[in-house]
């Protein structure tokens, strides 16, 4: 129950402010629920994919300033109970204005929002994390600045404050175009992590849209500061959609690491999807036949 209290009470805040100051504040609750049922080499489970709940608004200031704020939580809906239930997801406060914007608190880095949209089972067992990909990082106590636009160009940097350590590290990236491909037909991302969770990482982003067919690619080298072993992969994905159908495949690896996923998803309506897929991850030089295979069947409400 205490866990609960602050999301309690920023839901009644939000409530009352909405009531006293809807013209000049928004603030809207959303979020999604993700849970599919898989097997893996004959053991089935229900695994919840970081279903959340969040909070988000923001607010006119004066001289073209805007402040907005996000607090988000994983809630898993299928394994876990009482405290484990929730995890802490970005949560954050920031301004925005002419200079670009800057959030304080608990955010991902640049890094890992310069990939986009282009991991396309993100979340599930097909993630790039899940082949050993570093960078995936959200990170506490940082401050992040991100530039405005300039012709499709943005800078941004995400600055993490080691309290304990006396210590601090880095997330850089220079980014193109739209990672979602909606108002445009290219993106490319460059993006680098400097002694984050303890990996020098540089990740290479690039996409583009051909018809209903949107395309993507990524190329990442990473090193260990503790032993400087370095390990290199790549990754690539396709969607093609179909009426209601979105059809999608990803190949992606790290040195002798690789894993190929192949799934569709079901629009039902506005928000609901029901979808599935099926992942084979295994190693090149292992002669034993031990790949680990998952089929899997999902719905994902959105609200």
């Amino acid at each position: 129950m205490k866990i609960l209290r602050p999301i309690i009470a920023v839901a009644a805040l939000s409530a009352l402010t909405n009531s006293a100051f809807a013209a000049q504040f928004t603030t809207d609750v959303y979020g999604k629920v993700n849970v599919t049922v898989q097997n893996s080499d004959g053991e089935t489970e229900l695994k919840s994919n970081s279903s959340r709940f969040g909070l988000k608004g923001s607010e006119k200031l004066k001289g073209g300033l805007e402040v907005f704020y996000k607090y988000e939580i994983q809630v898993d809906v299928a394994d876990e109970s009482t405290t484990e239930n929730l995890k802490s997801r970005n949560q954050y406060i920031g301004l925005k204005g002419s200079f670009g914007e800057v959030i304080l608190g608990r955010n991902d880095t640049v890094l890992k929002q310069s990939q986009g949209k282009f991991d396309l089972f993100s979340d599930l067992t097909a993630d790039i994390k899940n082949v050993g990909w570093k960078g995936e990082n959200r990170i506490n106590d940082s401050i992040t600045y991100k530039t405005p636009k300039v012709n499709g160009f943005q800078f941004g940097a995400s600055y993490y404050i080691d309290e304990e350590n006396d210590d601090s590290a880095t997330s850089l990236s220079v980014t193109y175009g739209d990672s979602a491909l909606k108002k445009g037909k290219y993106y490319a991302a460059v993006a680098m992590d400097n002694e984050l969770n303890g990996y020098n990482v540089t990740r290479l982003t690039g996409g583009t849209k051909v018809g209903s067919v949107k395309l993507g690619a990524m190329f990442q080298t990473q090193e260990s500061v503790d032993t400087g072993i370095e390990k290199d992969g790549f990754m690539v994905s396709a969607e093609y959609l179909m009426g209601a159908y979105n059809l999608k495949g990803q190949y992606q690896t790290l040195e002798d690491d690789s894993g190929f996923t192949v799934g569709a998803d079901r629009k039902l309506g506005k928000n609901t999807k029901a979808f599935a897929f099926y992942t084979t991850f295994g190693s090149d030089d292992d002669a034993s036949g031990s790949n680990k295979n998952y089929l899997g069947l999902g719905l994902e409400q959105k609200f």
